[in-house]
């Protein structure tokens, strides 16, 4: 593999230039040589901001992808397109990470792994609360045994009024969903991580809407259209993994609470428990008393410095390169990411049936 990773990015829309492009950006060693879109000006403003000189502009992925010296696909379109869009790319010798959530099916996402497999090209997914310093120190915590056996756990994506209003959000057939396929998925995610256990038994779920037909709603991004709200405003599950432990995952765009939190976990084991509803906490026991003890995660100390010098997003793009540079496994498995897509598919399922879904 040649010193410098060429990248193409499928999807110029605002994941890509809100997240991708900016990180990748402020990784060292690639260059961003190709950019496609089905909106071509889109992908022309994207190829002059982050492009090389004469970086290639598509509106076909598959021209993109016809190039045999991309090493690297980013896949940041729609959910409905993630599983085809990954397949051909993995088929075209690519590596590739694509957006969460890995696909809007559980059979697409099984395509994708399965296509990952076979061409052994790498294959990720953008999960970057992972990369945030309470997850990682959280992480390490969890993978030493300090919370013991994690038996139960909440995963929280609750917001009280953040509808996203552009794009495709509110559009079932492109998305698959609208809050737990959308923000669910980073709580889910964090919570099985922390867990390190990826064999859901069974899945009963709720999906309710009933704040999406509202005229002039209070929103952070102004009103949505009521006409075009055809996905979930929150969406509830309650998870039984197959050694017992048991999961609750809440979701939600418009909700009336107060008890908001996004991207967020609570654990509770046998030796000890830990949340992130008030930065990162931890408890326990010793010497026959509770303990609570607060992790500060920031320097301190210095004027205009916290000390954290890279946000989330980019040391997910720096490691994802990493590990296709150094061919080793990625942070997030795509195996690991497919059980994330299973469970939620298993939640809307439950809601539609009224009934519990079982793996076995």
């Amino acid at each position: 593999m040649s010193e410098i990773l060429r990248i193409g990015i499928v999807g110029c829309g605002g994941i890509a230039t809100g997240k991708h492009l900016p990180s990748l950006a402020r990784v060292k060693g690639i260059e961003l040589v190709a950019f496609c879109d089905i909106v071509p000006e889109r992908a022309r403003e994207a190829a002059a901001k982050y492009g090389v000189e004469g970086a290639a502009v598509h509106e076909d992925y598959r021209r993109l992808l016809e190039d045999g010296s991309i090493d690297i696909v980013h896949v940041l379109t729609p959910n409905d397109s993630h599983a085809d869009i990954t397949v051909a790319a993995l088929e075209a010798g690519k590596h590739v990470m694509c957006e969460k959530p890995m696909a809007k099916t559980s059979e697409g996402a099984r395509r994708m792994v399965e296509a990952a497999q076979r061409t052994g090209k790498k294959l990720t997914v953008g999960y970057q609360n992972r990369f945030r310093p309470d997850s990682q120190y959280l992480h390490k915590v969890c993978a030493r045994g300090d919370l013991g056996e994690i038996y139960f756990a909440k995963g929280h994506a609750i917001r009280r009024r953040a509808v996203p209003t552009w794009g495709v959000f509110l559009d079932e057939e492109k998305q698959g969903g609208g809050p737990l396929i959308d923000i669910g998925t980073h709580a889910l995610d964090l919570v099985l991580w922390m867990m390190d256990n990826y064999k859901p038994k069974s899945v009963l779920g709720t999906v309710y809407h009933k704040l999406g037909h509202k005229e002039n709603a209070a929103n952070a991004w102004g009103p949505w259209d009521p006409a075009k709200f055809t996905v979930e405003d929150s969406a509830f599950g309650f998870i039984v993994m197959e050694n017992g432990a048991s999961i609750v995952l809440e979701s939600s765009w418009a909700l009336n609470t107060l008890d908001i939190g996004e991207a967020k976990c609570s654990l509770s084991g046998t030796e000890g428990g830990a949340d992130m509803r008030d930065g990162l906490r931890l408890n326990g026991e010793n010497f026959s008393k509770l303990f609570t003890n607060k992790i500060e995660l920031g320097a301190g100390g210095v004027d205009f410095f916290d000390g954290e010098r890279e946000d989330p997003a980019t040391t997910e793009a720096r490691l994802w390169i990493e590990a296709v540079r150094n061919d080793t496994e990625p942070v997030v498995k795509p195996q690991e990411a497919l059980v994330v897509t299973e469970i939620l598919e298993a939640i809307y399922e439950s809601a539609r049936t009224g009934k519990m879904v079982s793996f076995s």
